[in-house]
């Protein structure tokens, strides 16, 4: 298994799993990408990043790794992809039992479905916030309901999906949703008002799961499916603060980065997307 560093780096990771109340969890697995390959880096090229970020939250005021950020070792993925969900899921119910709140790392967004399963058995009154430039709401493709395709099915099995960025879909996945509960990313720009809009969809208890093709592929070209038309920074957090400002955020994921050795940004921006999300939720120390 390839080394990982902590994330935040020696001056802002926590040492200490029994005192730290979030927890970072790698999951490094790539076995239904389509396209291009290389998300099972991601976790480890975020990680590295990681320390290059300032521990003070400029828009928050606060400083979330006094909470205590422990990052446990990469879960292990030689695995087919429903036997990596049911892991995934596993581990991420052991950690919700000890009362930690959890951030997965991908890894393919297939890595999400066990992670969304944990947290919809622990908190009643969930519903799934899922950021993302495709729908994945196929029932099955390339002979796998748990290909990184069918991700939002499998999820609305046990909670209600609200999506936001999406802009790009099969024939066969545009009905699968309540048109409400679909927030295309051509309705959001020049558009005020949308972040709580899209937060009145959701229930009282929120799991995030961020595929980082969301973004537009001017600020994040590392993913595997990348696709044109997508949201700015601003509008992600502005998203992801609305949330956290009017609902009970329990755990998020950070998935589909595949990095590219000649450019460091986008593995940046994905540890600082996960930074700000925490500082966002932690504000008022919850």
């Amino acid at each position: 298994m390839k080394q990982y560093s902590h994330f935040t780096g020696p001056d802002g990771a926590s040492t200490d799993f029994e005192s730290s109340k979030i927890v970072i969890l790698p999951v490094p697995y790539d076995r239904t990408s389509t396209w291009i390959k290389g998300a099972d880096k991601g976790p480890f090229a975020l990680l590295e990043a990681s320390p290059q970020l300032e521990l003070y939250d400029i828009d928050t005021a606060c400083e979330v790794y006094k909470q205590g950020i422990y990052t446990l070792p990469p879960v292990s993925v030689d695995l087919s992809p429903e036997e990596m969900v049911k892991s995934v899921e596993s581990e991420v119910k052991k950690l919700l039992d000890e009362g930690k709140f959890v951030v997965l790392l991908g890894g393919e967004h297939s890595v999400s479905i066990g992670s969304a399963r944990a947290h919809a058995a622990k908190y009643n009154d969930l519903s799934v916030l899922h950021l993302d430039s495709h729908a994945d709401l196929r029932e099955e493709y390339e002979a796998s309901r748990f290909n990184h395709a069918c991700v939002a099915a499998r999820i609305k099995e046990v909670a209600p999906v609200v999506e936001v960025g999406v802009r790009s879909m099969s024939a066969e996945e545009k009905d699968k949703l309540p048109p409400e509960d679909i927030f295309f990313a051509r309705d959001i720009v020049g558009r005020t008002g949308w972040a709580d809009e899209v937060a009145s969809r959701l229930k009282d208890n929120v799991y995030v799961t961020i595929d980082l093709d969301v973004f537009d592929p001017a600020i994040m070209p590392s993913t595997g499916t990348p696709q044109p038309g997508g949201l700015d920074w601003y509008q992600v957090m502005s998203l992801l603060e609305a949330v956290a400002r009017n609902k009970n955020v329990v755990g998020f994921d950070v998935v589909e980065l595949c990095p590219n050795e000649n450019n460091k940004a986008p593995d940046f921006l994905a540890a600082k997307l996960v930074y700000k999300f925490l500082s966002y939720v932690y504000k008022d120390n919850r």
